[in-house]
């Protein structure tokens, strides 16, 4: 396979973090490298990745991010993680100011070059309960799913060990058949997936999409749910700079017939921060070019080409977030 035919597959990052200092060599607070975001932007373009969806993950982040995207010409989300959720009570002016803050960045962002295509990230994390409370994270949850109704965007959402919640919670507020379509929903999707086959069949039967990435396939119980997950419904995304495929990864067995020239392009030989070289990835850094090892990974356990899986999820990213992509990225 020549590294032209490989740079044909076809990707959409649905969830990457480029509002990460790390991808401007800030690391915790301390300089350590150069601003390479236009290297790894270069090297995602190489890859086939074709566009992409920077979360929003608080009020602060979500401006930043559709900033960026409007700058970059990509997408955006905008909402809260449930992590963040207490920002909502600290917020000056309380609950309904932020909540009221995100809504008018939502309506001033629905159209032109770099626009909100999603409501979130939000939903509920029971594995940071320091963060917020299962209370909190529920309040603000539910007031985040009244702007999808509102402005009929997708859901951006996050599930971590609080599975029977948060299908309650969508349920309740009238997400549970055909992805909310009946009071406003647009359905979405539940990103960086490491749940049970068993919450992806009910998830999908609900109307929603998966979404997964490094981390939806360290363990082998991660990878018999990724192969539970009809390819209709499945979405593909990297959640840069976290969750790298790496060599301790139950997905490990399958990266190893990755060819030479695909390697190349999701997983270009990489340095240490203090080693820096311009053109070349960071090490433990994770990029968008690896979406392509994610890919790679589901059409082994799917058992199904590799172009059919991409151009799949490709078409399911379109027509979920109703992408208008330039003729130049189709």
């Amino acid at each position: 396979m020549s590294a032209d035919t490989a740079a044909a597959y076809r990707y959409i990052d649905v969830g990457v973090n480029l509002t990460d200092p790390v991808f401007r060599g800030t690391y915790h607070g301390k300089k350590k490298h150069d601003d390479d975001m236009n290297s790894m932007l270069e090297r995602a373009r190489n890859a086939g990745v074709k566009s992409m969806i920077i979360t929003g993950t608080s009020l602060q982040e979500s401006g930043h991010a559709l900033r960026l995207a409007q700058e970059l010409g990509f997408f955006c989300t905008i909402g809260c993680h449930p992590t963040r959720a207490a920002e909502f009570d600290r917020f000056k002016g309380g609950p309904d100011a932020y909540l009221l803050a995100l809504d008018k960045l939502i309506a001033n962002s629905l159209h032109g070059k770099g626009r909100a295509v999603a409501i979130g990230e939000c939903g509920l994390d029971y594995d940071r309960l320091h963060f917020a409370t299962p209370e909190v994270q529920q309040k603000h949850f539910r007031s985040q799913l009244s702007l999808a109704k509102k402005y009929h965007l997708p859901l951006f959402l996050h599930s971590r060990a609080a599975h029977a919640d948060f299908v309650k919670i969508l349920r309740e507020e009238g997400f549970g058949v055909d992805g909310g379509i009946a009071v406003g929903g647009k359905g979405g999707v539940v990103h960086s997936f490491t749940g049970s086959p068993e919450e992806v069949a009910e998830l999908i039967d609900m109307g929603f999409y998966i979404s997964v990435n490094g981390c939806s396939l360290k363990t082998e119980e991660n990878l018999q749910t990724a192969k539970a997950i009809r390819s209709d419904r499945l979405l593909l995304e990297t959640d840069a700079p976290w969750c790298s495929m790496t060599g301790g990864h139950a997905s490990k067995q399958y990266l190893a017939s990755l060819s030479p020239s695909l390697k190349e392009l999701y997983f270009p030989p990489s340095t240490k921060p203090e080693n820096f070289a311009l053109g070349k990835p960071v090490k433990g850094r994770n990029e968008p070019s690896a979406v392509g090892g994610v890919a790679w990974v589901i059409h082994k356990l799917h058992d199904i080409p590799l172009e059919t899986l991409t151009e799949t999820a490709f078409k399911n990213t379109i027509d979920l977030f109703g992408l208008d992509l330039d003729e130049d990225n189709i």
